[in-house]
């Protein structure tokens, strides 16, 4: 029989409506976004970011979800239609895509507050007690229950979901809050350039992950005013949470491990630098985030793949990989992949090296290439012989972009680009000889 806690906690899921900011630019990914909002980018061989908040949801029990969209949304509302479309409205469960659609306006969402506001009858349709807003482009798993819970426990109007991260990682990215001794909010910068420590962690910050839970009234309320006053910039770290923190109930929530009580994996991969990073972070051994976790399973739309495939077994020509993760589709013909994480349908050719590398879906990489630490796009063919990675000038001049930590970027853009200079050459040197 289901205990009384479980009851409980179910209970508020049930009474609790979650809507997904998902209409960011990411504009950080550079070229990686250039057809894309950050939410739909690929993660993890099989996934894109707006899984896991999704799935986060699901897994909690929260089946009333709205996904707010704007920016280059077609292949993220394609793909949530694709793997999210299967749930009953009948049922009391959906899962809704919600564009700007200047429902209250001329305007679209400017900013994470409005694209709430213009939202607020489809969210008053559903009649929740509560509203759970939730950043799209963010990778980790929660069980959003307890955070429920402790909502409810503390009497809170508003609840900022935090996590510990280094000042120097927090500035001028993250919002920064100070708590009192209960976790009440006592301050609330957004962005700052000099973060505030926590008390007794000198180099360590107390930093908003962009989920927050409102009573739903309570909500309405503050998007109302914030929408009247003048010069307010309708967002919820600028404006919303500053506002209100001295005379309401503002609490912070520490997201930490049940068991353990550490810090849980958590990861904004909204650089270049840790997009690679966090997707390297999977072909370790034991990596934090567990994909293989059957009790917290990411849901996805996959195609109907074959296994992946290695082929021949001669002394200079071996399809094998190493430390590597490799999704269906895949076919490494004689080739050497090690530390690298290859999604579906990428087809390596003969007598190539590929070395801790992120390559993304339906790429093919021809003969004798060699790669090391870069980030190959969707559908990219690279051409034989090419090598990337090992000479950054090299790669700069075939204009392939460079991230501050030596990440090599490269986009079918990139590669058409590269094929008109390199057959410009050679038109040249045909008319010099």
């Amino acid at each position: 029989m289901p205990s009384y806690a479980n009851r409980y906690i179910s209970s508020l899921t049930r009474e609790t409506y979650a809507l997904i900011l998902a209409g960011g630019r990411g504009s950080r990914l550079h070229e990686l976004t250039d057809w894309r909002a950050k939410p739909a980018v690929y993660f993890g061989g099989k996934h894109r970011i707006i899984d896991f908040p999704l799935s986060n949801c699901i897994n909690s029990g929260i089946r009333r979800v709205g996904i707010a969209t704007q920016y280059k949304s077609h292949s993220l509302i394609r793909h949530v239609n694709r793997a999210w479309g299967h749930f009953k409205k009948e049922l009391g469960e959906s899962v809704e895509i919600l564009p700007a659609s200047q429902r209250y306006g001329d305007e679209w969402y400017c900013g994470t507050a409005d694209a709430v506001f213009q939202n607020m009858d489809i969210i008053r349709h559903e009649l929740p007690k509560y509203v759970m807003i939730l950043s799209g482009d963010h990778v980790y798993c929660m069980d959003y229950g307890g955070l429920l819970a402790k909502h409810v426990e503390t009497g809170a109007d508003m609840t900022v979901c935090c996590i510990e991260v280094p000042c120097e990682e927090a500035a001028d990215t993250f919002g920064v809050m100070t708590v009192d001794e209960s976790n009440r909010v006592r301050r609330f910068d957004e962005k700052p350039a000099e973060p505030t420590s926590v008390p007794g962690k000198p180099g360590t910050c107390l930093a908003s992950m962009g989920n927050y839970i409102f009573n739903t009234e309570f909500l309405f309320e503050q998007l109302k005013k914030d929408a009247e006053t003048e010069g307010s910039g309708r967002d919820f770290g600028h404006d919303i949470i500053p506002a209100i923190i001295e005379e309401h109930n503002v609490f912070a929530y520490p997201f930490r491990d049940s068991n353990t009580d550490g810090q849980p994996y958590w990861r904004d991969v909204g650089t270049l630098d840790s997009f690679w990073e966090a997707n390297m972070e999977l072909v370790m051994p034991e990596p934090q985030l567990d994909l293989y976790d059957p009790k917290w399973p990411i849901w996805t739309y996959q195609e109907q793949l074959p296994p992946a495939k290695f082929i021949f077994d001669d002394d200079d020509r071996r399809g094998m990989a190493v430390d590597s993760t490799v999704s269906g589709g895949c076919i490494i013909s004689g080739s050497k992949v090690k530390k690298s994480l290859l999604f579906s349908n990428v087809y390596v050719h003969s007598f190539c090296e590929i070395e801790e590398s992120v390559i993304l879906p339906g790429a093919k990489i021809q003969r004798n290439c060699r790669i090391r630490r870069a980030i190959i796009d969707r559908n990219c063919e690279i051409p034989a012989g090419l090598e990337i990675g090992y000479d950054h000038k090299a790669d700069k001049e075939n204009g392939f972009r460079v991230s501050k930590k030596g990440i090599v970027l490269v986009t079918r853009d990139m590669l058409n680009e590269l094929a008109k200079k390199l057959k410009q050459q050679e038109q040249d040197n045909k008319r010099l000889a």
